[in-house]
C-alpha cells in the first residue's frame, strides 16, 4: 500500500538509520579494543612472572598488582556494558584508549619508566587512535602519550636493569625491546585488519542505504502521481459510465445484441478502471493495518487469482496452492497489488502460458511465478528490481517489479529472478507469515 509520509520522519528516517549503522561499527570495534585489553592482562601477568622468578628482577609487585586488578575490573565492566549497549559514540572509544594509555602510564612509572624496554607500546595505542577514532580525538591521544613519556622520563625511577648492549641480542633489554617491536608489529596488524573489515561493512551498510532511500523517494513520488492521477481520473470514468447506462436505453444499440455485448463488455471494464483508481485512492489515504479485513492465506490467493482470471483471460493459467494448514491473515491491498504485478509480467512475456504456485514452509509464504517466454536478458538479471529495468520498450517500464521487490522488502520478505533451463522465467517472492498475520496487523492498529 503506497501512502504519502509524514515529512519530517521521511527526513529523520535516513539519518536515524545512518547513525545505527554508526553506532554498530562502534560497538564492534569496542569489543575489539576489550578483547585487545585481555591479551594485555594476559601479557602483563605473564611479563611480571618471568622478570620477577626467571631474571630476579625487584618490582612492586603490590602496586603493579593492583593496577592489574584495576585493569581486569574495568575489562569486565566493559564488557557487561557494552555487550548489550550498542550505542557507541567517538567519545566512548576515546574514553576507553584513555584509560588503556592511564594504565600502561601506571605500570611502566612501577617499572623503570622510559628505561623499560616496553614503554614503546605508546606507539600501539596511537596507531588504534589514529584509526578507531576522529581527527581531534586522535591529536589529543598523541598529545596525552607524548606528556606521558616525558612524566616517565622525570618522575619514574630507572629500572635496574643491565644495559648491556654489547651482548647484542643477548642482552636482556634489547631482548625486552625486540618483544616489545614485535607487538607493535603484530597487534596493529591483527586488530587493524579486523577493524578495517568492518569499517569496509559500514560503506557497504551506508552505501546499499543511501540506495534504498533513493529507491524509497522514488517509491514515494510515483505514489503521490499515482494518487493525483485517480483524482483526475474520477470525473471522466464518471462521465463515461453514464454514456454507457444511456446507450443502453437507446432503441437501435438495446435490440442489436452484439453491440449491447459490447456495450456490456465496457461497462465490465469501466468498472474495473474504477476499482483500480478507488484502492489507488484508499492507498494513498489510509495507513496499513486500519481498513483490514481478516482473511486467511488460502482464501487470499484463492480470490486474487479468480479476480485475475476473470480480468485477464489467457489459454492456460495453472494454479497450485499447497497451503496446508492455513492461516489467518488480513487483507493486504499492495500485496495484491504486488501479486498481479508479477503475473501481469509473466502473461506478457508468454501469452499462452503461466503458473502460479504457492506454498509455506517455516512461517514463510513462497509464491512462484513461472512463464515460458524468453526469459530474462543477463542485464536485467544484473539489475533485478531498479526502476525503469525493462525489456519492454516502453516509457515506465519495469515499475511492477521495482514496487514488487521493494513491498516485499518492506515486509521482511524479497523477491528474485532467474531463468530456467527448459526455458521461460521464474519470479519467486519469499515472505514472512508474521508481517500479514492476523494478531500483528491487530496489534499494530491500536
Amino acid at each position: 500500500m503506497i501512502t504519502r509520509p509524514d515529512v519530517p520522519l521521511q527526513k529523520a528516517a535516513p539519518a536515524i538509520a545512518v547513525a545505527r549503522v554508526e553506532h554498530a561499527a562502534g560497538h564492534r570495534n569496542m569489543l575489539q579494543l576489550i578483547e585487545l585489553r585481555w591479551i594485555a592482562v594476559i601479557g602483563q601477568i605473564t611479563t611480571i612472572a618471568i622478570a620477577t622468578l626467571v631474571y630476579h628482577i625487584r618490582l612492586p609487585l603490590v602496586e603493579m598488582l593492583e593496577v592489574l586488578v584495576f585493569l581486569i575490573f574495568f575489562n569486565v565492566a566493559s564488557h557487561l556494558r557494552w555487550h548489550e549497549h550498542r550505542l557507541i559514540t567517538n567519545r566512548e572509544l576515546f574514553f576507553a584508549l584513555l584509560v588503556d594509555v592511564g594504565i600502561l602510564t601506571m605500570q611502566l612509572y612501577l617499572a623503570g619508566g622510559t628505561t623499560n624496554p616496553f614503554a614503546f607500546l605508546y606507539l600501539l595505542q596511537v596507531i588504534l587512535a589514529a584509526v578507531l577514532l576522529d581527527y581531534w580525538s586522535t591529536w589529543i591521544i598523541v598529545g596525552i602519550t607524548a606528556l606521558c613519556m616525558a612524566g616517565l622520563a622525570i618522575f619514574a625511577h630507572p629500572l635496574a636493569l643491565p644495559f648491556d648492549h654489547a651482548r647484542g641480542i643477548g642482552s636482556l633489554y634489547v631482548q625486552g625491546m625486540l618483544i616489545c617491536f614485535a607487538l607493535d608489529l603484530a597487534l596493529p596488524v591483527i586488530f587493524i585488519s579486523r577493524i578495517t573489515r568492518t569499517s569496509r561493512r559500514k560503506d557497504l551498510q551506508l552505501s546499499d542505504m543511501r540506495a534504498r532511500a533513493t529507491e524509497e523517494e522514488h517509491i514515494v513520488r510515483i505514489g503521490l502521481l499515482a494518487s493525483g492521477a485517480a483524482h483526475e481520473l474520477g470525473t471522466p470514468l464518471a462521465t463515461l459510465s453514464v454514456i454507457l447506462g444511456d446507450w443502453r436505453r437507446i432503441p437501435a444499440m438495446r435490440d442489436n445484441p452484439e453491440l449491447l455485448e459490447e456495450i456490456s463488455e465496457m461497462q465490465t471494464q469501466l468498472a474495473r478502471c474504477k476499482a483500480i483508481v478507488s484502492g489507488i485512492l484508499l492507498s494513498a489515504g489510509e495507513t496499513r493495518g486500519e481498513s483490514a479485513v481478516p482473511t486467511t492465506i488460502n482464501n487470499f490467493l484463492d480470490d486474487l487469482v479468480e479476480d485475475w482470471e476473470a480480468s485477464r483471460p489467457m489459454a492456460d493459467f495453472q494454479y497450485d496452492n499447497q497451503i496446508d494448514p492455513d492461516v489467518p491473515i488480513v487483507f493486504d491491498l499492495t500485496l495484491k497489488q504486488m501479486i498481479d504485478n508479477v503475473l501481469d509480467n509473466a502473461r506478457e512475456a508468454s501469452p499462452d502460458w503461466v503458473a502460479l504456485a504457492a506454498s509455506c514452509d517455516d512461517g514463510q509464504l513462497d509464491v512462484v511465478v513461472r512463464d515460458r517466454g524468453p526469459g530474462f536478458a543477463p542485464a536485467m538479471l544484473a539489475n533485478f528490481g531498479k526502476p525503469y529495468n525493462s525489456s519492454k520498450g516502453r516509457p515506465g517500464g519495469g515499475l511492477g517489479l521495482f514496487l514488487a521487490v521493494n513491498v516485499a522488502r518492506t515486509l521482511g520478505g524479497s523477491v528474485t529472478a532467474s531463468n530456467l533451463a527448459a526455458g521461460g522465467a521464474e519470479v519467486r517472492l519469499t515472505l514472512p507469515l508474521a508481517s500479514i498475520a492476523l494478531h500483528n496487523r491487530r496489534a499494530h492498529a491500536r
